[in-house]
C-alpha cells in the first residue's frame, strides 16, 4: 500500500447548526463560502451563535482526509502548524488516536479555529480564524520528513502561502512522490486564480473539485469542465454533488453515482471523497473502484453533523469496503 503525507491548516471545527440565515447575513458571509476573519470577528460569530447546538471536533481539510485515509487503514503522517495551547493538544491527540504520524510545529500564536455554520438545507458556511496555522511555511518543511511517503496531498486553502505550496511540492517531486491537491473553495480559487494554475499545471497528478470551484479555474460549467481541467492534471476528479463525479484520466472517462444516502450536513463530503478515492488509489486499485470509494465515504459523511465519523462508524464502513470491493 501506498503512503500518503498531508498538508493544511491545522484546525479545530466548531459546527453550528443554525436555525434561520440571519447570522449568515449580519456577519456578511457568503452561504457555501469558507471566510477568513480576524480573532474579533471569529470570536463575535462564536458568541452570537452560543444559543445554537453546536459540537467541537478536529480538523481542516486536508486533516480530515488524511485522518479519514489513518482511520482505513492507510500509513499517514501530517505536517501543520498549532499553538501550545489545550485546542493544540485536543488536535493532536485526536490525529495521534487514528494512528497518523503526527508532524506537527508548535507556535505562540493560538491554535486556530473554523466556525462551521449550517443551515437548514445542509449547506455550510466557514468562518475561520487561522491562528497558528498561518505559521506554517517553506523552512519547516525538512525533507527528512516526506521520506518513505509515495502521495503528497494538500488542500487548497495553503495557496494563501505560495512559497509553502511550491516548496511542499518541489520536494515532493525530488522524492518521486504523486501530487495531489483540492482546490478547496471557489472563492479561494477565484482570489488566487494564477497561483493555482502554475501550480496545478506544474504538479498536480491529481485534482480533486466540485462544481463552482471548477467553474471559477476554467470558466465552464459542471462536465464541460472535465476537458479544460485534465489539460492541466492527469487524473480529475469533479464532484457535482447529489449527481455523483466524473471521473477523467487520458484513457478513461467515467460517471460515478452518489451514494444514496438522507444528508444531515455535507460537512466533510469533499474531504472524504478524497479520502476514499485516495484509499483506492493508495491499494491500486481501478480508477471506477477509487471514485466508487470517493462516493461510498462522502456518503457515509453527510449522514451526520461534522467532519468526523467515530470508530463505530468506521467499524461499519470497513464491513461495507469489503462488500464494496468484492
Amino acid at each position: 500500500m501506498m503512503r500518503i503525507l498531508g498538508i493544511g491548516n491545522a484546525l479545530v471545527d466548531i459546527m453550528t447548526l443554525l436555525q434561520g440565515e440571519y447570522i449568515l447575513r449580519e456577519f456578511k458571509l457568503p452561504k457555501g463560502s469558507m471566510q477568513l476573519v480576524d480573532r474579533e470577528r471569529s470570536e463575535g460569530i462564536k458568541a452570537a451563535t452560543a444559543i445554537f447546538p453546536r459540537t467541537w471536533t478536529s480538523g481542516g481539510s486536508a486533516a480530515n482526509t488524511i485522518h479519514g485515509l489513518a482511520m482505513l487503514g492507510t500509513d499517514t503522517g501530517f505536517i501543520g502548524s498549532i499553538g501550545r495551547d489545550d485546542i493544540g493538544d485536543f488536535f493532536e491527540n485526536d490525529m495521534k488516536k487514528a494512528g497518523v504520524n503526527t508532524l506537527l510545529i508548535r507556535r505562540n500564536s493560538p491554535t486556530g479555529t473554523a466556525v462551521a455554520l449550517i443551515t437548514e438545507d445542509s449547506e455550510r458556511t466557514f468562518a475561520t480564524h487561522l491562528g497558528a496555522a498561518t505559521e506554517l511555511n517553506e523552512t519547516d518543511l525538512n525533507p527528512l520528513l516526506f521520506e518513505g511517503y509515495d502521495i503528497l496531498y494538500l488542500e487548497g486553502y495553503i495557496i494563501n502561502n505560495p512559497p509553502l505550496i511550491e516548496t511542499a511540492c518541489k520536494i515532493a517531486r525530488e522524492k518521486n512522490m504523486l501530487v495531489a491537491i483540492d482546490l478547496a473553495s471557489y472563492n479561494v480559487v477565484e482570489e488566487h486564480i494564477d497561483s493555482f494554475r502554475r501550480i496545478v499545471s506544474g504538479y498536480v497528478d491529481i485534482l480533486f473539485a466540485n462544481e463552482q470551484e471548477a467553474k471559477a479555474f476554467t470558466g465552464l460549467d459542471g462536465e464541460q469542465a472535465l476537458p479544460a481541467l485534465s489539460e492541466m492534471a492527469p487524473t480529475v476528479i469533479l464532484k457535482i454533488g447529489a449527481e455523483g463525479s466524473w471521473l477523467k484520466t487520458v484513457d478513461e472517462t467515467i460517471k460515478i453515482s452518489a451514494y444514496p444516502v438522507k444528508c444531515v450536513d455535507t460537512t466533510g463530503a469533499g474531504d472524504h471523497y478524497a479520502a476514499g478515492f485516495l484509499f483506492g488509489y493508495a491499494n491500486k486499485l481501478p480508477l471506477e473502484k477509487c471514485g466508487i470509494l470517493g462516493s461510498f465515504m462522502a456518503g457515509k459523511v453527510i449522514e451526520i453533523i461534522g467532519a468526523r465519523m467515530d470508530n463505530a462508524r468506521f467499524r461499519e464502513i470497513k464491513k461495507e469496503l469489503n462488500r464494496i470491493l468484492s
